[in-house]
């Protein structure tokens, strides 16, 4: 297969009734680190919504058991790229997702948010720094893929096309991020995460990279002290070199999804997608208290192989 042989296999796809196909090749064979990155990127900027940030360190799950609370939302995500959302896997993953959320007292407007930067980011990441564009069909297939998933997981409201998910992020971070002492302490917790990765001596250097490549936006959010313009010009030009080094690699032959990725340290003997994800914490903020823990009675489905 040729370099761009993939991308001429999407472009004859429907991205409207293939969004799925399409979104797997994109997010599984062309751009899997890509997504990876990105990713982690559209839910590290949902912190800086203080109702969200706040939320997430009143829970705990980002800040206690923050290794955890990776491996399961990557988890429950990559459930679905892979095996649909008519597969007893996806079903079981979107049921544990929204489980997790209707055990919380969370806005309609703020799922419609994260779910944009589920849609926007990556596209932004990729046009930037992978090693081709994000095409128009991709775009619109992974604008069909995360509607779908909202309407599955009760979203109101949701954006019809790409354009209109990314004026719901503009938008919504220019009226609402702003500082919250809670929201900085999940950020922290997720820096310092994303550091123990890396042997330990590695760990300032990482973490001034990590700030090197976040918006001015996000930094004032969390009132960190912007890295000067040469960290900046330097670290993003290494990310851009890499992408530049991928596109020169023979097309990848088989799908990487993120249950592969080596920062998924929780599940090393396999998991079952109806164990993954958080329990209701009684005494958080819509969180019933003595509500169980689980009364879904879903079988279990899925390995970690």
């Amino acid at each position: 297969m040729k370099r761009y042989e993939r991308l001429a296999q999407i472009r004859r796809l429907d991205p409207e009734k293939d969004f799925l196909t399409i979104y797997r090749l994109s997010a599984a064979y062309e751009f899997p680190w890509d997504f990876t990155r990105s990713l982690e990127l559209a839910l590290y900027r949902t912190y800086a919504v203080p109702s969200i940030g706040r939320l997430l360190a009143q829970t705990a799950e980002l800040t206690d058991r923050t290794q955890k609370r990776y491996d399961d939302t990557a988890l429950l995500l990559d459930a679905v790229v892979e095996k649909g959302f008519g597969s007893d896997e996806g079903r079981t993953a979107i049921r544990r997702i929204n489980q997790m959320h209707r055990s919380y007292d969370i806005s309609n407007e703020d799922m419609r948010y994260v779910l944009s930067t589920f849609v926007v980011t990556p596209k932004r990441w990729i046009d930037t720094y992978a090693w081709r564009r994000l095409s128009r069909h991709e775009a619109v297939a992974s604008a069909v893929y995360y509607r779908t998933l909202g309407q599955h997981m009760g979203i109101k409201e949701i954006p019809g096309s790409y354009e209109e998910f990314e004026d719901c992020l503009d938008s919504y971070e220019e009226a609402h991020f702003a500082w919250d002492e809670g929201a900085r302490k999940v950020s922290d917790a997720t820096l310092d995460l994303m550091g123990s990765w890396y042997p330990s001596p590695l760990a300032p250097v990482l973490r001034t990279a990590i700030l090197a490549l976040l918006d001015d936006s996000l930094l004032r959010a969390f009132r960190y002290e912007p890295p000067g313009a040469r960290t900046r010009s330097l670290v993003r030009g290494g990310v851009r070199l890499r992408g530049r080094a991928v596109r020169l690699l023979p097309p990848r032959a088989k799908p990487h999804y993120a249950r592969q990725n080596p920062e998924i340290k929780g599940y090393r003997d396999g998991y079952r997608v109806v164990d993954l994800g958080t329990r209701p914490v009684p005494g958080v903020r819509g969180c019933p208290v003595g509500r169980p823990p689980d009364a879904s009675g879903a079988p279990p489905v899925g390995t970690g192989d």
